[in-house]
């Protein structure tokens, strides 16, 4: 475990000297050890929290002994659990708190007050959403004083139901900021519920090589790069732990990633060109 532990901090103070500034976390993430173990680096590390951004989320619930899995988006338990985070990160406020699904009992002025309290309480200084529909933003939107600043949705290679299901359209519209995670999915590793075949796999792959080879990189971050090209301003959320490829990542920023190629990508990936 302390291996483990030595191994995260590592992943953590490469994505530092890297220039990574947001973190993002969650409560349910290693049943809180993240946090915790990312509190120990900011105890370690003076000064550190002050050139960073901090995001947790909350509302998933897993089955226990008395109750199932569940969403809760109650105020006592958005309350409860970022005072949980603030307490294993070791800090007094979250520069940015996620509703992390959307709870089909989300009552948005429950939500409003737990933000509200939060807000004036100092412990979160600004709110956003993640795997939320465009009517689920605009629920939640209508019910709050202050704009919700990011939508944390899967964007990669397999799963696209962002450029057509108008997530993205809002996202530019309104400048909100689109986090996308799991971005290397397909690529780097299987998507959630992969569904591309054996000749969907090659037929990308066959595309990717010849896109690494022009821009002289990985076929991985070419999978960035297609994330960035977006106008929407896509912030893929880099969710390795080896120092190395954290490190890789951000030279996806500096490929001059054509519109050409972000089509060519697209169709090796659906298997026809555009309509």
């Amino acid at each position: 475990m302390r291996i483990e532990g030595d191994a995260g901090k590592r992943a953590v103070r490469a994505a530092v000297d890297a220039g990574y500034t947001l973190f993002d976390h969650a409560d349910i993430y290693g049943g809180g050890t993240c946090e915790t173990l990312f509190g120990e680096v900011l105890r370690e590390s003076p000064g550190l929290r002050e050139k960073i951004l901090l995001q947790s989320k909350c509302v998933v619930r897993f089955a226990d002994d008395s109750s199932p899995a569940r969403y809760d988006s109650s105020r006592e338990h958005i309350i409860s659990s970022v005072n949980g985070s603030l307490a294993r990160l070791g800090v007094e406020q979250l520069d940015l708190f996620l509703v992390h699904r959307p709870d089909y009992l989300m009552n948005a002025e429950e939500v409003a007050v737990a933000f509200d309290t939060l807000k004036s309480s100092g412990k979160v200084a600004r709110f956003g959403v993640s795997n939320f529909s465009t009517s689920q933003f605009d629920l939640l939107q209508s019910a709050l004083p202050d704009p919700l600043l990011v939508n944390q949705v899967e964007i990669n290679l397999h799963n696209i139901d962002a450029l057509n299901n108008g997530v993205l359209d809002q996202c530019q519209r309104l400048g909100i900021t689109p986090q996308a995670w799991c971005p290397i999915a397909g690529v780097a590793y299987p998507a959630w519920g992969n569904t591309f075949t054996d000749e969907d796999t090659a037929r990308i792959r066959a595309e990717l090589e010849i896109q690494s080879e022009k821009y002289n990189t990985e076929d991985w971050l070419i999978a960035v790069a297609w994330l960035l090209k977006h106008p929407a301003g896509i912030s893929p959320i880099i969710g390795s732990t080896t120092p190395d490829r954290i490190r890789a990542a951000v030279t996806a920023l500096d490929i001059d990633y054509s519109r050409e190629d972000w089509y060519r990508l697209l169709e090796a990936r659906n298997g026809v060109s555009v309509p």
